[in-house]
């Protein structure tokens, strides 16, 4: 009977460990057809929908950056109007387009589409206060590379935003970010190689753990238009301030030694700088940079489908997905991973939101000066300071995720930011006082949005008519336009594919 048994188990284990060997082999033979190239991706090719015939897994994934129903703290996919959760940030851009409009940023997908719908871009010409220069596609397209290629990168860079309209229709994808031939991540962006130059480095020496956060600091970058570039003079060229280093410091000095401004402030008349959005610059500070994690570690994780092992390109907040994230290596709760995240990012914003407090009233105090008859030379040391503690709390704010990411670093940011406030404010209560106003200012009502808007004198009317006007005559021509190269785009790929 005992034999019996042994025999009738033997043989389920000898079945069972056959279907799995069966399996084994079935997935290894899955996976060496997986690539098989459908078609033949030719060099700067911009839709993401090509590279998907090869690349199924990724590019299905890549798609689910469209959802915009998770939101965070201070962040995720969803539409979230900044002006009007927080009304402050209309004063403190006063003059400058994002006080117009300022939106959370929704996934890649979206990228052209949103500064299609935007009011800073202005209307039916891409007009408005400024038309934004060309120079503004550099980051929401793989169209832009190809462009670059068959213009030239200064040629890109020239001219206003609306004159390439027409050329910009993919949004972010594939072509970004990987060599078409070899899949290898690359740098597309010519100003990041650029940047690595200035400091002495060659980044074709970087590793491959090191590119996969290089290709997201093609843009989530701190960077400005240089007008001023040897051979270039009068293109507004994309250039990263890294010469001297990427901290806060070191870039503030940079645009200081070049008298270097944004805009100027409608009200404070301060000459200002507007942090874009130094994502990097402030991971490279925080721990996890410090242990080798990338950026597509937490943010592209790898994911398994079918027994296939891929990165997800669902590029997103990885508290949205903690389990492929942040526990592959931090074995605590989802629940107690995210209350981390939440409690650093809370503790920065009680700082930032007092940073603010200061500069609203800084910009007010100082308009007060002027209207009180304040010479320039009374204004030159309490603009400056205006400027550097503005710069400080607009690094930390517009880094995103960089109160996780780096909490120390950007506590002593808008601890150094709140210094500055202090130290302007002080002169502007002694300034006030020898102009003959000895009482506080009165400050303006910021309860709504629109009342910001209204009290910076902004025709927030005219704008949205300018910006359908836009929509309603321009942006169906660039589209069509579009659609008519990229079709006879595809047939030459397809004759391409088949020889």
């Amino acid at each position: 009977m005992k034999n019996k048994v042994l025999f009738i188990v033997t043989v389920v284990v000898v079945f069972l460990l056959g279907l799995l060997a069966s399996s084994i082999v079935n997935r290894k033979n899955e996976a060496k057809y997986k690539y098989v190239p459908q078609v033949e991706i030719n060099e700067n090719e911009p839709r993401n929908e090509e590279w998907g015939k090869n690349f199924p897994a990724e590019y299905q994934s890549f798609l689910q950056t469209e959802q915009t129903d998770f939101a965070t703290y201070q962040g995720g996919n969803a539409m979230r109007d900044m002006l009007e959760e927080d009304t402050r940030l209309a004063v403190l851009w006063a003059g400058y387009g994002f006080s117009k409009d300022y939106n959370q940023g929704r996934g890649h997908q979206y990228a052209v589409e949103d500064i299609h719908n935007t009011l800073r871009t202005g209307g039916p010409k891409g007009e408005g206060d400024g038309p934004m220069p060309a120079t503004c596609w550099t980051c929401k397209s793989p169209d832009v590379p190809r462009l670059m290629n068959e213009i030239g990168i200064a040629e890109f860079y020239s001219g206003k935003w609306a004159d390439k309209g027409e050329e910009i229709v993919n949004p972010i994808g594939c072509a970004d970010c990987h060599d078409s031939k070899t899949m290898k991540l690359t740098i597309t962006r010519p100003a990041l190689v650029e940047a690595f130059e200035s400091m002495g480095k060659d980044i074709n020496k970087a590793t491959h753990q090191e590119m996969r956060s290089l290709v997201c600091a093609q843009c989530h970058v701190e960077y400005y238009f240089n007008k001023n570039t040897p051979g270039k003079e009068g293109v507004p060229y994309l250039t990263f301030p890294w010469k001297d280093g990427m901290s806060v410091e070191a870039m503030e000095k940079y645009y200081d030694d070049m008298d270097f401004k944004d805009w100027t402030h409608k009200l404070s008349k301060a000459p200002m700088l507007k942090a874009q959005h130094p994502g990097y610059e402030t991971y490279l500070t925080g721990v996890h940079a410090d242990r080798g994690v990338s950026c597509a570690d937490c943010h592209m994780p790898y994911k398994s489908e079918s027994g296939q092992k891929f990165t997800d390109h669902h590029i997103q907040s990885p508290l949205n997905n903690i389990a492929n994230s942040c526990q592959v290596c931090h074995r605590e709760e989802a629940e107690k991973l995210r209350a981390n995240v939440y409690d650093r990012q809370q503790k920065a914003a009680e700082s930032r939101l007092k940073l603010e407090d200061a500069l609203v009233k800084m910009h007010v105090e100082a308009k007060k000066c002027w209207d009180l008859g304040a010479t320039e030379d009374q204004m030159k040391a309490i603009l400056m300071d205006i400027r550097h503690a503005q710069w400080r709390w607009d690094y930390a704010a517009a880094s995103h995720g960089a109160s996780f990411h780096s909490p120390v670093e950007i506590g002593r940011v808008l601890s150094s930011g709140l210094d500055k406030a202090t130290e302007g404010r002080v002169k502007l209560a002694r300034l006030l006082a020898e102009l003959g106003h000895n009482k506080p200012v009165e400050m303006p009502d910021l309860s709504t949005k629109e009342k910001a808007q209204e009290y910076i004198g902004l025709d927030m009317e005219k704008l949205r008519k300018e910006k359908q006007e836009f929509k309603d005559n321009l942006l169906p021509k660039w589209l069509e336009a579009a659609e008519k190269r990229e079709a006879n785009y595809g047939s030459k790929q397809q004759v391409s594919a088949t020889n």
